[in-house]
């Protein structure tokens, strides 16, 4: 196998498979999320309910991500992973009939908002196992010495599923309604449940099975805590997404302050997906193992910069830019993160490590998502934006004086040990 081969995990078939499952299914997530965010916003009128959005997926989320990583290490992944799709399938079915005039047309606003909430709430929990089941399964469907590849085209895959997602959800909700747009996220997720079983099961790495729980959970904490250049990087990404997050309020954007309805709505989000599809491509032609730790510093220092450009904007065109920089910087940020917690990470404790990484990242996305609504009630959405931005270009500063082991990692050495195994 090259050394530099760009489509060395695209020659397995059980990782191409692995991809177009998890194409289907985080299309139909994005479409979705950006469809209830639309919707919800319809009822209210208010930011904060976008906000509230975030905050009822984080708090089961974020609660459950230390024990869902403990059971992810204990179980086959594979089985795990089509046991969270089937019940994502009931969210997405549940959320449709939600918005089906059919049914909802006698309830209450509070009613039916109240509903999309719990099925929210319930998707985080789902949520807290997603993440470490797939990390962990990548791993074992490609040999180690592509990791940094495949978490490339992993990566990737995941933002063009959002991006057309995105897209097709804002366009959608136009084209087809709020109702039909979802019932075609059950469908879309049905098929990856589907697909899932063309993956074969995979073996239990870890030694340790009926590990007392608290046991399991202090190890996976404390190897996390004891690497610098995981939690380094766990770090600024947690607090720059929490900041600099404008997805949450960016109907208020295409609604109050651009005035471009649900079609522009669209396009704004497809543009942050899109920079970050063309820049994750292009990693995979050009390593981003030399001076890894600076280019990450950079990446999300930039990611900032762009976030206070867009607050400050009232041009559409000068706004989708803004956002297409943001995705852009914020695919770099992504592929390196990813790359080093592939290779940092022990295949023993993957499940766990993952869901701390949820637990900073993932989970910080949710709660950007309530501190943009929070920030946007009462200062103003423009304000509120600008405010995330100037908070992330802090971080980039604090992390890049604090934390030299992230500043100077380079991950050569680590991928060369991989290539030579």
């Amino acid at each position: 196998m090259a050394k530099n081969d760009p489509y060395a995990a695209l020659r397995i078939k059980e990782f191409n498979i692995f991809l177009l499952m998890r194409l289907l299914l985080v299309f139909g997530w994005s479409m979705q999320f950006i469809v209830i965010e639309w919707q919800v916003y319809s009822l209210t009128k208010d930011p904060l309910s976008l906000g509230i959005i975030g905050l009822m997926e984080i708090i089961p989320a974020f609660t459950m991500a230390l024990f869902a990583g403990h059971i992810v290490d204990q179980r086959e992944k594979r089985n795990l992973l089509a046991l969270c799709i089937a019940l994502f399938s009931l969210i997405s079915l549940g959320l449709f009939l939600l918005t089906w005039p059919r049914l909802v047309s006698n309830w209450s606003t509070h009613s039916v908002l109240y509903g999309i909430y719990g099925l929210v709430f319930f998707g985080g929990f789902l949520r807290s196992f997603f993440g470490p089941t797939i990390f962990s399964l990548v791993a074992l469907i490609v040999p180690k010495a592509v990791y940094p590849n495949a978490a490339t085209w992993s990566t990737s895959t995941w933002k063009t599923a959002a991006v057309l997602g995105a897209l097709c959800g804002g366009f959608f909700i136009s084209w087809m309604g709020v109702d039909t747009t979802l019932c075609l996220v059950f469908i879309l997720v049905a098929l990856s449940f589907v697909l899932t079983f063309q993956i074969k099961k995979k073996p239990i790495l870890n030694k340790k099975i009926g590990e007392p729980v608290k046991d399991s959970l202090k190890a996976g904490v404390q190897f996390v805590f004891q690497n610098k250049a995981i939690l380094g990087a766990l770090t600024l990404d947690m607090i720059a997404v929490l900041f600099g997050g404008t997805v949450a309020i960016l109907s208020v954007f295409a609604q109050d302050i651009l005035n471009v309805g649900s079609q522009g709505f669209g396009i704004l989000n497809a543009s942050i997906s899109l920079g970050s599809i063309i820049t994750m491509f292009i990693t995979t032609y050009i390593p981003i193992s030399k001076n890894t730790g600076k280019k990450l510093l950079v990446a999300v220092f930039i990611f900032g910069l762009s976030i206070i450009g867009f607050g400050l904007s009232s041009l559409f065109w000068v706004s989708i830019l803004m956002l297409f920089i943001s995705g852009a910087a914020d695919g770099i940020s992504m592929i390196i993160r990813q790359t080093i917690l592939q290779l940092k990470t022990p295949d023993e404790m993957r499940g766990r490590v993952s869901s701390v990484n949820s637990m900073f990242v993932g989970s910080s996305n949710e709660l950007g998502a309530f501190e943009s609504g929070l920030a946007a009630k009462i200062m103003g959405p423009v304000a509120g934006v600008v405010f995330g931005g100037f908070m992330t270009l802090l971080t980039v500063f604090a992390i890049g004086v604090k934390n030299p082991v992230l500043r100077e990692l380079d991950l050569t050495e680590d991928m060369q040990i991989n290539l030579n195994d």
